[in-house]
């Protein structure tokens, strides 16, 4: 068995788990080979194609324009755009971007100021001063996803060596600047520097990204209208409960806390990230696995505030989440984790971009009121909390975050340990790892029958564990591998099933929902009779679910002018109704339409 050793996104010197390498997972089809697909070119693609039209990647050009172009953070963009290419172009069976990295490490290459400092919006003529702004100003985020993007192409090779001394010219500036004092309100640098520092072994890197996390939760930002707790400023991070503020923000942090606690051995600290987690996933997380309920500040709300037609759900909160829980799973070996990722995966990822690979969902709302509109193909769009999918927002944070993940989307669904090979994640895929050559044969999330075919042996039996979703009774299922040609089933119970809310998720209370194996079902307005609202339909949950459908009544709302009355104000029909059902990850891709994932229920 030959592998050539290109690592991934995330590679702890320590750990219960390791990951495998980018070559040795290959999808090979189903549901993921179509996205990874079409996320490879037509998505890569169509964001070089917005970034060069807005003139995100010409602000690296000098001389500098007049007026730059895109938010404080668009350098970021193009940071993502590199490292999505690198994981696409190291990939098997991935499409070469080999050129197009040397282009654009050229051009940040020629942006970068003499002591390392690199980012287009500060520090230069008519701009404002570098680290103007350390709630807003992003300078050391866009510094972290550059990190990942320099990281990225010299795990693969796909860009020139000089991305990676850019790179190290970067860290080092920040160790300098930042020796003493300071961190930025988005998080981000944190992983970047812990990353870099597993790729070059220069222990300044990690001791900063140290620094950064231990700073944080002392008041140290300047106050704001959302208050500390919007930039993780209000609580040191090993002395937090449950994640709060800013959902992206705070998942960035959590994942760096954990790069830094399996680093360091401080197993305190990854233990507080595992508590917070542990409880945010409890009572402050969407059924869709959708982090955020909140659209003013993005934010956590308090917990059981889930409302589903306000539920923020950004997508990158999504990829956040599904890093952060990767990370604990290999330093612990818990394979729940993975439960929270397949729920993620099927549900805010693949339901953000659109079948084209060229629009998507900045947020992931469970309840769409009113009905989506059709948005022009040549316009970015200046409102981004809600409603279609857009071609391209003012903030387009979310696209490349696919973008890299979907790329390097094999090294999340297994790993390896000194005694065999964990399946984290299904579908049809060649593994290489643990000795062994292995083939999965699957048609999931859609169906539940997973095959896996030894191809190859290793030389002394090793296991094979296999994580059961919860859903499906929870637990693992391990299998002895001691020769070819072994062929190991596992049936996965894919029956539709009724959810209920917490009871004390007050804006569900009454409702119910219905899921298929990982996939969470809604319904649609497309799919409903002419002139039936979705807000008229009442489900029966004393009737099992189907697949597509579930049976229910119509309620009608009685007139009035006033919405309070002592008496009731609906009118129910008496003959009971089909409420048919589709993937939530296929909503809004037949037009305009309004949507729900909870239903209210029949009185019983």
């Amino acid at each position: 068995m030959a592998v050539t050793a290109i690592r991934g996104p995330v590679v702890p010197s320590r750990g219960a788990l390791r990951p495998v390498g980018l070559h040795q997972v290959r999808i090979t089809g189903g549901f993921w080979g179509q996205r990874q697909a079409v996320n490879g070119t037509a998505t890569v693609e169509h964001s070089r194609t917005w970034l060069d039209r807005l003139g995100w990647t010409g602000n690296f050009v000098e001389p500098i324009s007049p007026v730059r172009r895109g938010r404080e953070f668009s350098d970021s963009e193009v940071y993502k755009l590199m490292e999505a290419l690198s994981w696409e172009t190291g990939r098997p069976g991935g499409t070469s971007h080999a050129a197009q990295l040397a282009e654009l490490t050229a051009l940040v290459a020629g942006a970068q100021a003499g002591d390392g400092y690199l980012h287009t919006a500060y520090g230069r003529p008519g701009q404002p001063p570098r680290y103007a702004d350390f709630n807003f100003g992003h300078d050391l985020y866009c510094a972290g996803h550059f990190l990942q993007a320099a990281v990225a192409g010299a795990r693969t090779g796909a860009a020139p060596e000089q991305l990676l001394d850019i790179a190290r010219r970067v860290a080092d500036h920040v160790c300098v600047r930042f020796a003493d004092e300071g961190f930025c309100g988005h998080p981000e640098v944190e992983t970047g520097l812990v990353e870099l520092f597993r790729v070059t072994g220069d222990e300044r890197y990690l001791d900063q990204a140290r620094k950064f996390v231990e700073r944080r939760g002392h008041r140290s930002l300047p106050e704001h209208e959302f208050g500390w707790r919007y930039f993780q400023d209000a609580i040191p991070v090993r002395d937090g409960e449950v994640f709060q503020g800013h959902a992206v923000r705070a998942l960035y942090l959590a994942a760096g806390a954990v790069d830094v606690a399996v680093e360091t051995g401080d197993d305190d600290l990854l233990a507080a990230v595992a508590r917070q987690f542990d409880r945010t996933l409890e009572r402050r997380t969407h059924i869709s696995g959708g982090m955020g309920s909140r659209h003013l500040d993005e934010s956590f709300g308090d917990d059981w505030a889930l409302p589903p037609d306000r539920a923020y759900s950004e997508t990158c909160a999504g990829v956040a989440t599904i890093m952060l829980a990767h990370r604990l799973l290999l330093a612990t070996g818990e394979l729940r984790y993975g439960d929270i990722v397949d729920r993620v995966l099927h549900n805010v990822v693949a339901t953000a971009v659109a079948d084209d690979g060229r629009s998507f969902f900045y947020a992931n709302t469970l309840h769409q009121r009113t009905q989506t509109e059709v948005l022009p193909l040549d316009r970015e769009q200046l409102r981004f909390g809600g409603g279609p999918r857009a071609p391209w927002f003012e903030v387009s944070c979310c696209l490349n975050n696919v973008g890299r993940l979907v790329a390097s989307l094999g090294t999340y669904l297994v790993t390896e340990d000194d005694g065999g090979v964990q399946l984290h994640q299904y579908a049809p895929m060649r593994v290489e790892a643990g000795g062994m050559v292995l083939d999965v044969d699957t048609a999931y999330p859609d169906q539940g029958a997973v095959t896996i075919t030894v191809v190859e042996a290793p030389e002394t039996p090793r296991t094979l564990t296999l994580r059961v979703p919860q859903w499906a009774g929870g637990g693992t299922r391990q299998h002895r591998v001691s020769e070819p040609n072994q062929q190991i089933r596992v049936e996965l119970n894919m029956r539709p099933r009724w959810t209920f809310p917490d009871p004390r998720a007050d804006a569900l209370r009454g409702c119910a929902a219905v899921e298929v194996g990982p996939v969470v079902m809604c319904a649609e307005s497309v799919d409903q009779e002419d002139g039936v609202s979705l807000d008229e339909l009442r489900v029966d949950t004393s009737v099992a679910p189907e697949a597509t459908a579930v049976k229910g009544r119509r309620i009608l709302p009685v007139a009035g002018g006033w919405p309070y009355r002592g008496e009731p104000q609906t009118a129910e029909q008496p003959d009971p109704v089909v409420i048919p059902l589709v993937p939530y990850h296929r909503w809004a891709r037949r037009g305009p339409s309004t949507m729900r994932i909870w239903l209210p229920t029949t009185p019983s």
